[in-house]
């Protein structure tokens, strides 16, 4: 009778253990399912790149880029947390940076040797790979969202002068004089600009100088991951300060200033332009991703750090993969950057670090 107890305690015993024992896993199964199942999302911007010097930056203005960047990409971030679509970050986020004179970008577009300021954008779905885009646009304040309509609301991808200023009027976007955009330190810019050009003419240099990569620099570019998955890229500029014959660069050429794939990714180009061009840069990180097998860093890298110095471009990019994976690359001294994932934390820079 004993030995009968013990052994119907011990099975008693056991039984209970393997019961918390299936517990326990079920618990730890569940609480890796509710991990797994959280959303990912992200958002990486650019405020272009450049000779970016710490030496050369006050530490107001420092502070000044630092608290613009920080306001957009927390624009964008809290529209991706509240399960808004990586379109409207990219939109909304570019709209802040547009909106300030710190970037060379609508407010702070930088003028052309006539004196004007023209601006380009584009957008692209990483979902449907409908994409949309404008050039030389003269009275759009936002020129990001004209390129989204352009996108959503024509049979196009590429509108330009004229014809975009007359389609931004037909859908209700905001037009303002072209005085909206005139800066004291873009104007001097370009006036500098001028002087040299005319020195250089009348001691008939070479035609090398010093000073033209960072007269082509300067975008603004935004590139998110929202919780459903889908992947989305814009870039806004106002070009290459000086510039001459409406020239347009590769920020809305679709390919080269903007791309994104929900099969690899999401970039947005700053830089020398008619480099960019040539390169293909955004399509090409995506290339590689998806014919080659790089991750979206083993990618980024090839092209910014290789390709495009071999063929005498400068610049960088910045771009989010479809698992959320994040790359900030340039080979400028500096590039304005900044970054969240979906924990919230936040990453700022300036310099090259």
């Amino acid at each position: 009778m004993k030995k009968l107890l013990f052994l119907f305690s011990l099975s008693f015993l056991i039984a209970c253990n393997d019961q918390n024992t299936q517990v326990s896993e079920g618990n730890d199964t569940a609480s890796k399912t509710e991990k797994d199942t959280v959303q990912n999302f992200g958002i990486v911007i650019h405020g272009g790149a450049g000779t970016i010097l710490k030496e050369n930056m006050s530490d107001s203005l420092e502070q000044a880029y630092k608290a613009k960047l920080e306001e957009a990409i927390r624009t964008g971030h809290e529209i991706l947390a509240n399960g808004g679509t990586a379109i409207e970050a990219v939109q909304r986020t570019i709209n802040v940076m547009e909106d300030s004179p710190l970037f060379n970008s609508a407010k702070g577009a930088v003028f052309t040797n006539e004196g004007k300021n023209e601006l380009d954008a584009s957008i692209m779905d990483g979902e449907t790979l409908n994409a949309g885009a404008v050039a030389g646009v003269t009275n759009v304040k936002n020129p990001i969202n004209l390129a989204y309509e352009v996108m959503v609301n024509s049979e196009h991808v590429m509108l330009s002068g004229k014809g975009a200023e007359q389609f931004a009027k037909e859908q209700g976007l905001e037009i303002v004089d072209p005085e909206y955009f005139y800066t004291e330190n873009r104007y001097r810019s370009m006036e500098r600009a001028r002087e040299r050009e005319k020195n250089k003419e009348a001691n008939k240099t070479a035609f090398y100088d010093p000073f033209i990569k960072d007269e082509k620099f300067g975008t603004v570019g935004c590139a998110a991951l929202d919780k459903n998955g889908n992947l989305a890229a814009g870039t806004s500029t106002g070009g290459m300060t000086n510039k001459k014959y409406n020239r347009i660069g590769d920020a809305p050429i679709i390919g080269a200033g903007t791309y994104a794939n929900n099969k690899t990714c999401a970039v947005s180009s700053t830089g020398w332009g008619e480099y960019f061009i040539r390169g293909v840069v955004a399509y090409d990180i995506s290339a590689l991703m998806e014919y080659k097998g790089l991750s979206l860093e083993e990618a980024a890298k090839e092209v910014i750090q290789n390709k495009q110095p071999e063929l005498g471009g400068n610049g960088g990019i910045v771009a989010i993969d479809h698992e959320g994976n994040v790359s900030m690359e340039f080979n400028t001294a500096g590039m304005y950057r900044a970054k969240m994932n979906r924990e919230g934390e936040l990453e700022i820079g300036i310099y090259s670090e």
